[in-house]
């Protein structure tokens, strides 16, 4: 009988042992799936961080985007970008044609306050110097009451007189002197 106890007491140290050999494998599972849980996290880290830097670079160059909006003074497909309105020979009055113009620059002002402008009145060179001086204020005074009238206050505006002292184009034929019966309207800062 003891043989028999000591027989059975044998296998269930031998028993014993041999599951102890298995908990070393299952440790290294353990460490394994570990080593990948790990891995995995840093993995969706790092895809989190270029996720959340390209929305910054994103946002960034919308914001480049709107702060670079084009310049309506000086895109060449706003309205505002006209900036002379011509006028007959020895005449100072506006014609209907530069109605649309006039009030793009008229709404324009109204909607910048801090904006201001000069209406420089141009003439040809005939005449003599002191009518023709005359002609461009009466000029640059026509387009200002137009101005004033579609609500720009006197305060955003100032016409002067160049009379023929200031040609846009040189020559003595219709051509030329057509290109100076002219009031330029600049704007502060231009």
């Amino acid at each position: 009988m003891n043989k028999m106890i000591l027989s059975l007491l044998l296998v269930g140290v031998l028993a014993g042992c041999s599951s102890m050999q298995e908990k070393p494998a299952n440790v290294q599972d353990l460490n394994a799936q570990k080593a990948q849980q790990d891995a995995a996290a840093k993995a969706a880290a790092e895809k989190a961080a270029e996720l959340r830097a390209l929305e910054q670079r994103r946002l960034a160059e919308q914001e480049a985007a709107r702060n670079k909006q084009v310049n309506p003074l000086t895109d060449p497909n706003s309205p505002l970008s006209q900036r002379s309105i011509y006028f007959d020979f020895d005449s100072s009055v506006v014609q209907n044609s530069y109605r649309p113009t006039l009030q793009a620059h008229a709404a324009y002002l109204s909607s910048h306050k801090d904006a201001k402008v000069t209406l420089q009145g141009n003439t040809d060179d005939r005449g003599s110097r002191e009518y023709n001086l005359a002609l461009g204020q009466r000029r640059a005074d026509s387009v200002r009451k137009v101005l004033n009238t579609l609500g720009v206050p006197e305060s955003q505006m100032e016409a002067v007189s160049f009379g023929e002292e200031k040609p846009k184009a040189t020559g003595d034929d219709e051509a030329a002197w057509k290109e100076n019966r002219r009031v330029d309207i600049v704007y502060q800062g231009e």
